[in-house]
């Protein structure tokens, strides 16, 4: 399969590209010549900015996947929708729960806008817990439900249960699978689900070696000790695999990771690319 992923939005952009960064990240994912979006970033303005300076057209976009319903994630995806109402947007069934983060005793909307789910309630939704193909090659995770390893969450992440407000479990969190064949690429939105839980997911449910791990895998608080297990757990479970990180992955963890795997890790700003044959 020929495939190639390019990095529309993320923390950080290729110097001098004309490239616009934010807090948030957004791919574009071409299999076979049939375009996949898989998140949109956190504004409009940069999505369409940064679509535009790539020469990516949004009307080639033949599906949406969704990696969870935080703003970050979700802010571009009105675009889409103005264009194509009737896109196909896959996500886990909870994509449409209000998430909350608690800050000075106020609890803030941190999951996406009004205008943006009432536009996403009347596209062509694909909603699964489960894994599911978006095109041929192109998996959903489905939800990450065994979760022995750590995960990628916030003490002050909240939802509402009926009339309390109870830690959010980010059930909704979900990544892609591309199927070269012989090896997968996993392609994570944020991990809030972990990123060791989310790779053995992937290795049960496809039975094939995972040789690249691209996007945000939410170490951004991570301490040494924890990572030094985590790259002992990889290199354990996932011997070779290839790392292009970014967004909440944040900078100090991709320099320590890269510290002890070397060239195997690498940062992935808006504007980088990938492709495979």
């Amino acid at each position: 399969m020929k495939a190639n992923i390019t990095c529309v939005v993320n923390d950080v952009a290729i110097p001098n590209s004309g490239l616009l960064s934010e807090h948030g990240l957004s791919f574009w994912i071409e299999t076979e010549g049939v375009v996949t979006l898989f998140d949109s970033g956190t504004s409009a303005n940069v999505f369409t900015h940064n679509l535009t300076n790539l020469g990516l057209n949004p009307l080639k976009i033949e599906a949406v996947a969704l990696s969870h319903a935080h703003y970050d994630h979700t802010g571009g995806l009105g675009v889409i929708l103005d264009q194509k109402p009737d896109m196909r947007v896959f996500a886990h069934s909870d994509i449409f729960t209000q998430r909350y983060s608690l800050k000075n005793g106020e609890y803030k909307n941190i999951g996406m806008s009004k205008e943006i789910e009432l536009k996403l309630r009347r596209a062509d939704l694909q909603l699964s817990n489960t894994s599911t193909q978006i095109l041929p090659g192109l998996w959903t995770t489905g939800e990450i439900s065994e979760r022995s390893e750590g995960e990628g969450g916030s003490a002050n992440h909240f939802i509402r249960d009926e009339n309390a407000w109870v830690p959010d479990c980010y059930r909704d969190d979900m990544s892609l699978v591309l199927d070269l064949g012989e090896r997968l690429v996993v392609i994570c939105g944020c991990c809030h689900a972990g990123l060791l839980n989310t790779l053995f997911h992937v290795k049960k449910a496809f039975s094939k070696p995972i040789s690249i791990v691209m996007g945000g895998t939410h170490l951004l608080a991570a301490e040494k000790a924890y990572l030094e297990y985590l790259i002992e757990k990889l290199e354990e479970n996932f011997p070779g695999t290839r790392y292009f990180l970014n967004h909440c992955t944040g900078e100090s963890a991709i320099i320590f990771l890269s510290g002890v795997l070397g060239s195997r890790v690498t940062s992935f700003p808006s504007g980088s690319k990938i492709t495979f044959e």
